[in-house]
């Protein structure tokens, strides 16, 4: 089997008891996402595709805030195949710097493909399926959809942010709401432009129906 073959196997292997927003479906929509971005770049295919589906093979929320260990399982499988260390390096580099981070995180490293996995990542916390996960992940966490007398944080730290135990609505003004402006590539803002809208279509339904209007 090919480098991404195995990759894949892996993957799979290794997410099969995870929370379903992070799970193998995901990294098969960033991977999908990340080819169709690809395409309009000129870009090393192989470290997209590798970035793209060990970008969240050990997500630091499920492993206590630990966010050296994706790096680590990532570089460890990829060592053991072969794969060249300059490759490696930068895998493991798209996988340290991907993460939003409550949007006051600076990225220690650029590069095309990083862009490209970045807004492949990004595309799926948008439109339905980021609406979607967004509540799946609150009740994963037990926390309430919307309590309206809580105002969203908008200036979290990187340690608020991942600590945070707000209702999940404001998750939407905390971080799906602002990726539309974050995005790098051409492709990837125009698609999460149109994701975007859907989700102020839904957040006026929402707020309609808890005000019993609709």
């Amino acid at each position: 089997m090919s480098i991404i073959d195995n990759t894949i196997h892996f993957v799979k292997e290794s997410l099969q008891n995870t929370e379903s927003g992070h799970d193998w479906f995901h990294v098969e929509r960033v991977y999908k996402n990340a080819l169709l971005i690809a395409n309009a770049e000129e870009c090393n295919l192989e470290i997209v595709k590798l970035g793209a589906l060990l970008h969240d093979i050990a997500d630091s929320k499920f492993h206590n805030g630990d966010e050296t260990l994706g790096p680590k399982v990532a570089r460890e499988f990829l060592e053991s195949q072969k794969v060249p260390e300059e490759n490696i390096a930068h895998v493991v580099n798209i996988i340290e710097n991907i993460s939003f981070k409550g949007g006051n995180f600076e990225k220690k490293f650029t590069s095309i493909e990083l862009d490209i996995v970045q807004d492949a990542d990004r595309l799926d916390a948008l439109g339905a399926i980021g609406i979607a996960r967004t509540f799946n992940y609150g009740g994963y966490k037990n926390r309430p959809l919307y309590l309206p007398n809580v105002a969203p944080n908008l200036n979290m730290t990187k340690e608020e942010y991942k600590n945070s135990e707000s209702p999940t609505l404001n998750h939407f003004y905390e971080k799906l709401l602002l990726l539309k402006d974050k995005m790098n590539t051409k492709t990837g803002k125009k698609i999460a432009l149109e994701r975007h809208k859907f989700i102020e279509n839904f957040l006026a339904q929402f707020y309609a129906e808890w005000e019993g209007e609709k």
